[in-house]
């Protein structure tokens, strides 16, 4: 039996805006952008360069209970782990482009790490991991 996990969800507040960081900022790949008229809503997908199974899919709040928790999907911790080939050119790419880190980089075991926040504060390890 083989699994993969396809989409991860993010609410966001609009998707322009979620696209100018993902894609502006981050270098994430635009995979789909399609208007779902029947539900007023569009489904957008985005991943990270060079990923192939991993992705993540734009969900615009449509809901109070859903508008309180953007930003807050995971009750405050590390929420998302971007894994790099190159972590200094990454680090450097992202602090170029304003991409706040709430946590310097690091060595650890496990590999070379820095956390960011992404526009909405949900916390984002980046990270290279460690030679095996």
């Amino acid at each position: 039996m083989r699994q993969s996990l396809g989409l991860v969800s993010l609410l966001v507040r609009d998707y322009d805006e979620a696209l100018a960081f993902f894609v502006g900022k981050l270098g994430f790949v635009l995979v789909e952008d399609s208007y779902l008229a029947a539900q007023d809503k569009r489904w957008v997908v985005v991943s990270p360069p060079g990923a192939g199974e991993s992705r993540l899919l734009l969900a615009r709040a449509s809901s109070d209970e859903r508008l309180s928790r953007i930003g807050a999907q995971s009750g405050g911790r590390v929420f998302l782990f971007l894994y790099t080939d190159d972590f200094a050119r990454d680090y450097a790419r992202y602090q170029a482009a304003g991409v706040e880190f709430v946590h310097p980089p690091r060595q650890e075991a496990y590999g070379t790490v820095a956390v960011f926040q992404d526009l909405y504060g949900n916390l984002w390890d980046l990270l290279q991991p460690a030679a095996s």
